[in-house]
């Protein structure tokens, strides 16, 4: 084998939702995600509001679920919002990248959170509070000589603009969005330069196949509204980007699941090359060829979608193609047009079982072939260089009675992925970084939990909030510092 090239960005990826806390310090707005409550494998998160005449409520977060037609998302008393204090990044910021250094990280991706920039999102300054902060941590970062890859929109959408603009399906975020780019352009100009504008975009698709029952042609509108609106904005960054600093790069960010067919029936062969299609392609087409690519007039028309478009937002698409890809793998999904029996319920995961693979206790199977098939595939399309800005295994760790935590899970984890990433650099894939999802442990996006843990770094906070914020080295720490200082050749 080739092995990984010199200069990989060996490191790792963190959402400032998930890690920052400090929600209402240093004239931080309130966010979505601050009205989300914790959950687990088998109860949904929930999001609180407060109906049309003022009386509190909370809602499942499943994906479709509508609040009560009037109601305002809103923080309320009596419920526990794991983002409020997260893991305290914003005080431990310091303590969290010394650590990072010793495992000898090249890069680390983290996110801006945007009410701690524009509070409400509207307004006509941001706050300087919160471009200072993030101006220490790209500072620290490169006292380490670690890159920054900053994702500027991961999840956490200002409230006042899901409560009064009705969030991205709203044309208008488009311009309010750009503002907070330029801002952090302009204001981390030469501290940062690499740049991912959305995460995940794709998810608003894809989750609709993922979950059938809310797949509806009301949500198929809305969800190619959001993707377009997104996508206009993600083009107009990589021309703002560039005219800014010649030295930024601004990347894509898909999540990628790839499909199986779950037989050679023709039919499931079709359908999953449509999830394809749609799920993947659909968005990053546009971001890496600036066009929407031939099928999409067959998505649009079996769901009669008709957005709200304009002349302009095509040259900007054409205009704006990316610099590179990148994408989060978890897991593989099965497609299949016949009745199945034996179905995966976990989270963010949904379908036929896979007979050939395992699956953790949240349901997401167990692939590190899957991973080099869709560096393979998504190479083959794109031509442009690929960065692995997510990955990881979330378990459950035990800390022994020394503080030792032995995870041998995760590290088998991410040595059998690493060397399918080894694979595909061999077969010609152009792979120059790899940042693993959740490298200090977080709150899970998809059940608020803390004991869903990814990290390298232990932290010492349970499902409740509770715990001394204490950070641990994990046995994958060490592990990992030596795959990296062997740049991988010790997996």
């Amino acid at each position: 084998m080739k092995g990984f090239p010199n200069h990989f960005l060996w490191g790792g990826a963190t959402s400032a939702m998930q890690i920052e806390g400090a929600y209402d310090v240093d004239g931080k707005g309130i966010t979505t995600c601050d009205c989300k409550t914790a959950g687990s494998f088998s109860q949904r998160r929930q999001i609180t509001y407060v109906d049309k005449d003022g009386n509190p409520g909370a809602i499942s977060s499943s994906l479709g679920r509508a609040l009560p037609e009037g109601a305002k998302q809103a923080v309320l008393d009596g419920y526990f919002y794991p983002s409020h204090n997260a893991i305290d990044f914003y005080h431990h910021y310091k303590e969290d990248i010394a650590l990072m250094a010793e495992m000898g990280f090249k890069m680390f991706r983290l996110s801006i959170a945007w009410s701690r920039i524009y509070p409400i999102g509207i307004e006509d300054e941001p706050n300087q509070k919160g471009i200072n902060f993030y101006k220490e941590v790209f500072k620290e970062l490169h006292k380490y000589h670690i890159e920054p890859l900053v994702t500027i929109a991961h999840g956490d959408l200002p409230l006042y603009l899901e409560n009064h603009y009705g969030g991205w399906a709203n044309r208008e975020l488009i311009d309010i969005f750009m503002k907070l780019a330029k801002t952090c352009f302009t204001e981390f100009k030469g501290l940062v330069k690499y740049w991912l504008p959305f995460n995940e975009m794709n998810d608003y698709l894809l989750m609709l196949d993922m979950f059938g029952n809310v797949s509806t042609k009301e949500s198929h509108q809305e969800s190619f509204q959001v993707i377009h609106n997104m996508l206009v904005a993600n083009a107009r960054c990589v021309k703002l980007a560039h005219e800014i600093d010649p030295e930024n790069k601004v990347g894509s960010m898909i999540c990628g699941i790839p499909n199986y067919p779950g037989s050679c029936d023709p039919e499931d062969i079709l359908e999953t090359r449509y999830r394809w299609e749609k799920g993947i392609y659909y968005t990053g087409d546009v971001q890496c060829f600036g066009r929407y690519p031939s099928f999409s007039k067959r998505l649009w028309d079996e769901y009669d979608v008709k957005m709200d478009t304009r002349e302009q937002d095509f040259l900007d698409f054409e205009n704006g193609t990316v610099d590179f890809y990148t994408f989060s793998y978890y897991m593989t999904n099965i497609v299949t047009t016949h009745e199945v029996k034996d179905m995966v319920q976990g989270n963010f995961a949904n379908g036929a079982r896979n007979p050939y693979l395992e699956y953790s206790e949240w349901g997401w199977s167990y692939d590190p072939k899957g991973l080099r098939y869709y560096l393979e595939v998504i190479y083959d399309r794109y031509h442009l260089p690929i960065i692995i800005t997510e990955n990881g295994l979330g378990a459950v760790d035990k800390v022994e009675e020394d503080g030792s935590i032995h995870d041998d899970y995760r590290i088998k984890y991410l040595q059998d992925h690493l060397h399918e990433c080894k694979v595909a650099i061999d077969h010609g894939v152009d792979l120059i970084g790899y940042t693993m999802w959740g490298c200090i442990d977080l709150v899970s996006a998809s059940t608020g939990q803390m004991s869903k843990r990814y990290g390298f770094i232990y932290v010492d906070i349970d499902d409740e909030g509770k715990g001394t914020g204490k950070r641990l080295k994990k046995d994958s720490f060490e592990w990992y510092k030596k795959v990296i200082a062997t740049n991988g050749e010790e997996l």
